[in-house]
């Protein structure tokens, strides 16, 4: 497994507590920074898959 998947999935999940945190707490900034750490997690997460297929495509 690719260290940008497991680094992506982290990512997603605290953007994911960010995201919900601003949402209860009202907080508009804290709730968009939330969403774009959420989608760069999970762009780092498909590029990681992507490096392991080619890997395993290399096998």
């Amino acid at each position: 497994m690719d260290k940008d998947r497991i680094e992506g999935a982290a990512r997603s999940i605290k953007g994911a507590i960010k995201e919900v945190a601003g949402k209860l707490t009202g907080d508009t900034k804290t709730e968009a920074e939330g969403r774009g750490e959420k989608a760069a997690g999970k762009v780092q997460n498909t590029v990681g898959g992507a490096k392991d297929a080619v890997r395993d495509a290399l096998k």
